[in-house]
């Protein structure tokens, strides 16, 4: 069947990305967002592309998370030329810092197995990582250095996203979603605040919130809230030019002298607190990693949901009914993702075939059902 119609739940960056992949497939999409378009995790991140630094180890999830960064130069441009905004991404490398004999292991078996696969990577001792940056703490004793690993401004990708969405034509929609609408097995619309708003596709890109939405198929321990706190501070001129992080978080420079710390991982529910303890962390580990923070002044705090899975993989493709497909569960990589994301859930919406196997993805997958 020629799907012309499709709703999208969820106005984020996975809902902004595939709207306007679909858009430019020439079907006709409305974007249904409980709020401001994007207000929720995809503003909350620190918007790093760091599928190396982040990485558990090769697989099917890698492949996705480096196909993904390797999307985002062009898709920068074409976001500037859709929106006439600057998404600010920035080719910045990573050093991934060990404080102790056991994170130097660590991060030297990273690299081994990385360089294997033919990815940059290097082991660098504590005088060769504060070559690169100078105000690295003088306790850091190695460092991974990932110089693929880049950056974006994850606000301003928001605002771009929604904005090219919008000029290609996809429809935005506020209001409460009651649940999916069902008629013989198939997904066939939305309720949205008792109006029923039909299509020929729904897409479920509801972040953390994918699990509340009645008909959907997806069970409350699939997809869970993992609150992340985050401090932004601000320096005259930046302190350091690469993303710094350590086994305890991450800070991030933006080329206009701020700097995103972060973050906890707190599976607390939809409780949006920030709390003393989780700054206090966040601040101790990035004075820990650049000490000359210490004299740089607070400019905003804040606590975002990222949408959580059992294996930390994502929900891509078809769902467990006909008509319904899943953009969900991208955990801390939603801003890498974006891109690749909204390629194959268009095309799998389509009827493509979709440039990858989104067989590890599948709401089915073996691990979730082992864990159920």
């Amino acid at each position: 069947m020629r799907v012309s119609d499709v709703i999208i739940v969820g106005g984020g960056i996975m809902g902004c990305g595939i709207a306007l992949r679909l858009r430019q497939a020439g079907a006709r999409v409305t974007v249904l967002e409980r709020s401001i378009p994007g207000a929720e995790a995809s503003s909350a991140a620190a918007g790093m592309l760091a599928p190396q630094m982040e990485s558990d180890g090769p697989g099917p999830f890698l492949e996705l998370c480096l196909k993904s960064r390797a999307l985002y130069p062009a898709f920068a441009d074409e976001l500037r030329e859709l929106s006439g905004v600057d998404i600010a991404y920035r080719p910045s490398g990573v050093l991934k810092v060990a404080f102790s004999e056991a994170a130097v292991q660590h991060v030297e078996a990273t690299v081994l197995w990385q360089r294997g696969m033919g990815l940059r990577a290097d082991v660098l001792d504590g005088a060769q990582a504060r070559a690169l940056e100078p105000r690295l703490s003088s306790k850091a004793v190695a460092a991974a250095h990932f110089p693929d690993d880049h950056q974006v401004d994850n606000r301003l990708l928001v605002r771009a996203l929604t904005m090219a969405a919008a000029r290609v034509g996809a429809e935005f929609r506020s209001g409460y979603v009651r649940g999916i609408v069902h008629e013989a097995g198939r997904a066939v619309g939305v309720d949205l605040d008792g109006e029923v708003l039909r299509a020929d596709a729904v897409v479920l890109a509801a972040g953390s919130w994918s699990s509340l939405v009645q008909g959907a198929g997806v069970e409350a321990k699939a997809v869970r809230p993992a609150r992340g706190q985050m401090i932004q501070l601000q320096t005259r001129l930046p302190l350091i030019q690469r993303i710094l992080t350590s086994e305890k978080g991450y800070v991030v420079p933006r080329a206009d002298g701020r700097v995103i710390a972060g973050s906890t991982m707190e599976l607390v529910g939809f409780d949006k607190q920030v709390t003393a303890a989780g700054l206090a962390r966040i601040l101790d580990m990035a004075l820990e990693l650049c000490p000359e923070l210490g004299s740089a002044p607070i400019t905003e705090t804040w606590a975002g949901f990222r949408p959580w899975t059992e294996d930390k993989r994502p929900y891509l493709g078809e769902g467990p009914t006909p008509g319904l497909f899943l953009a969900t569960g991208h955990f801390r990589n939603g801003i890498l993702l974006a891109p690749i994301t909204a390629k194959l859930v268009a095309e799998a919406v389509l009827g493509e075939r979709t440039t990858l196997d989104l067989a590890p993805f599948r709401h089915d997958r073996a691990s979730t059902r082992a864990q159920a």
